[in-house]
């Protein structure tokens, strides 16, 4: 059988390894597809979507409004935050009006958590650090206060460091409206066919996953930085959920409603016009 290679872009956290395990694992047949994993932090995604680099790729739901003429978004593979998202914590106790006027570690301009930040407080002075990093550095004192994503939103308080504000618990008291994170994107040159077949075969390893949780759970762990199989449990269990099988109509309205706020607030040059495939 002749096969094609599908370049697959996903960050090294628990939730990506989750949701791609089938296909990292040959545990679903591909049909002549096979995919040629990249994996790397979310930000270096963002940016290497913004050229095309690959076929598919995670991407955040901001910086998805840069890549649109290139790129569809998969109706599965989302990542939404139900009343819980990126962290802003703090060595020492801070009032949200404190952090209007504080230095801020954020993990890349393209995240999605860095366009809810402004949206939330405005615009701050910031210093982009690795995603992995900004713990580090507001426990050295470098910056006042630090924007967590991936597994830091469960293991801040462990380390002692105080929760400022929580942007999706902050979103959802805003909208009603659970907050986008990251989704899949897909080259809109692969055409209908192939982006059909690939479309579906993402769709399949994420419910291979959820039917198979405790395997997937324990192939994923390599992944979450020293975190415990409960812990990394609970991450994938916040991430990894129905709407990450499909977005439905209350996730493509929080995508929607989104960017159209990060166009308003002028963190977004240019309207965004959807397109799901």
């Amino acid at each position: 059988m002749k096969t094609t290679e599908i370049t697959l872009g996903h960050s090294p956290d628990p939730d990506d390894a989750f949701m791609f395990y089938a296909l990292a694992a040959d545990k679903i047949e591909t049909g002549g597809l096979t995919f040629t994993h990249v994996i790397q932090d979310i930000e270096t995604l963002n940016r290497r979507a913004m050229n095309a680099e690959l076929d598919v790729t995670a991407v955040s739901i901001h910086a998805y409004a840069y890549v649109l003429d290139q790129y569809a978004l998969l109706t599965s593979g989302a990542s939404m935050g139900d009343n819980y998202g990126p962290l802003v914590i703090s060595r020492a106790p801070m009032s949200l009006d404190d952090l209007r006027g504080a230095t801020i570690a954020v993990p890349g301009l393209m995240t999605t958590a860095y366009l809810a930040l402004r949206l939330c407080i405005g615009d701050p002075k910031i210093v982009v650090v690795p995603f992995d990093q900004i713990m580090d550095a507001v426990e050295r004192g470098d910056v006042d206060a630090g924007l967590l994503i991936h597994e830091g939103q469960l293991t801040y308080s462990a380390r002692g460091f105080n929760k400022v504000i929580d942007l999706g618990e902050w979103w959802m008291s805003e909208t009603g409206l659970p907050l986008p994170l990251g989704g899949n994107a897909i080259k809109k040159s692969l055409g209908p066919d192939l982006i059909a077949r690939v479309s579906r075969l993402l769709r399949e390893s994420i419910e291979y996953g959820l039917q198979n949780r405790e395997v997937a759970v324990r192939h994923s762990m390599k992944y979450g930085r020293g975190m415990a199989e409960t812990l990394t449990d609970k991450f994938v269990g916040m991430y990894v959920n129905d709407y990450t099988i499909d977005y439905g109509d209350r996730g493509r309205e929080a995508v929607r409603l989104l960017l159209e706020r990060g166009h308003e607030a002028g963190v977004i040059p240019r309207p965004v016009e959807l397109h799901f495939v």
